[in-house]
């Protein structure tokens, strides 16, 4: 498998278009499509929270019960969140007119929004840029970087990314995109993510791969504690690397696995390092644990600790605020048989071991802490499992972002 260059037009077939619609902003592109020449295969993750956007409860539909799904409609600015049944008709109103321009069923179009919620779409502005978008889509990188911009929000830099690798004998390739940067606490996978494919596998094993997933790549992201009520994270397989269909376990499924969590990690952490007012990405690595579901658990409590995250912030060596975030995860362990460190490209540094803290240069502390990425490791020594989660410090900004949100 090897990176290359692009995001959504990366693989056959697959075409796409970023436009401006004033649906919130202005003098900004501010809707997406992603488009495949052929039918698809797609699988779904989506939101836990109990409060639904329009969209969510659309796209559930459509990849639970559509036969196939071929395009993607998304904007930014307004989430169609608390909306009630206005917001379910938008979204119909949205695929019922894209797939009239594409010449595609209604039941084939999936629908995105984010925003600010319980605002209605203005659905005038939103039918003309469906109309742009359906004269704009080209399979081009620029067209693919076009939607990649376009679904921002808060975010301060555009989240895409491709890669290629073998199946059956045969090249194909994954290209991506997501948005997120506040409202980022997924238990599911994120705030918005596409992934398009042209490996042919079956939605069986498609839905199962995605499922599998995202437990160690989006789930384990936070950035402030709150998971959207629009959470979608949508995976479009159009077939047309050519290879044997992929319908059970095996090399080209575990290839096409492998493929699927480079492209969900990478976006992971792009999205936790633009956390909102962030000025570095936190990880949390825990290693020796018991088993894999209390390693997730520790480092998921680490990098959702707003003292953890002060810390960061602050450059500070106060490990009793990773430790006693530890302490409350509802994980067992000895906190005498635990060792922290602290490791960024500057160097590593053993802060606390055998109950107490280590015999450590504050100076030299500081200066891990004070690079863009940081990590905190915790050895628990009580068996082989790890986990890794990923977040960001907490800022001044923070506050002020969220504060003048709706301004």
């Amino acid at each position: 498998m090897i990176q290359i260059d692009g995001g959504v037009t990366a693989a056959k077939g697959f075409e796409a278009a970023g436009v401006e619609a004033a649906v919130k902003y202005e003098n900004r592109k501010d809707m997406a499509l992603v488009y495949s020449t052929v039918p698809c295969r797609v699988a779904g993750t989506f939101t836990s929270n109990v409060v639904k956007a329009a969209p969510v409860l659309w796209d559930r539909d459509v990849v639970e019960n559509s036969p196939y799904a071929q395009a993607v409609v998304v904007n930014s600015g307004i989430a169609n969140a608390c909306t009630g049944k206005q917001g379910m008709d938008c979204c119909k109103a949205e695929a019922e007119r894209l797939g009239k321009l594409l010449g595609i069923p209604e039941n084939s179009v999936l629908v995105a929004s984010t925003g600010v919620i319980g605002k209605q779409l203005p659905l005038d502005r939103i039918t003309a840029g469906i109309e742009k978008l359906a004269a704009a889509k080209a399979a081009t990188p620029e067209a693919g970087l076009d939607a990649a911009k376009a679904i921002m929000t808060t975010d301060t830099v555009y989240k895409q990314i491709a890669v290629q690798f073998q199946a059956g004998g045969r090249t194909a390739t994954m290209g991506a995109m997501c948005k997120g940067s506040g409202m980022i606490h997924p238990n599911m996978c994120t705030m918005l993510g596409f992934i398009t494919t042209d490996v042919n596998i079956s939605k069986e094993m498609l839905q199962k791969a995605l499922s599998a997933d995202v437990v160690d790549s989006f789930n384990m992201i936070s950035v402030d504690g709150d998971t959207s009520t629009n959470d979608t994270l949508l995976v479009l397989a159009n077939g047309l690397a050519g290879n044997d269909e992929i319908t059970t376990e095996g090399v080209d499924y575990d290839a096409f696995c492998e493929a699927l969590h480079y492209v969900t990690t990478y976006l992971a952490r792009k999205m936790a390092g633009d956390g909102e007012g962030a000025t570095c990405l936190f990880e949390a690595k825990v290693v020796g644990a018991a088993s894999k579901e209390e390693a997730r658990i520790l480092a998921r409590s680490v990098v959702c600790s707003s003292l953890s995250k002060a810390a960061i912030f602050g450059h500070d060596a106060n490990f009793g605020r990773f430790l006693c975030a530890l302490g409350y995860s509802g994980a067992k362990f000895d906190p005498e048989n635990v060792d922290l460190y602290f490791r960024s490209r500057s160097g590593e540094i053993h802060i606390f071991g055998n109950g107490v803290a280590c015999d450590y240069s504050e100076e030299e502390a500081t200066k891990i802490l004070s690079d863009p990425e940081v990590t905190v490791v915790a050895d628990m020594h009580m068996g082989k499992a790890e986990a890794t989660a990923w977040g960001c410090d907490l800022s001044y900004d923070y506050v002020k972002i969220n504060a003048d949100y709706r301004s």
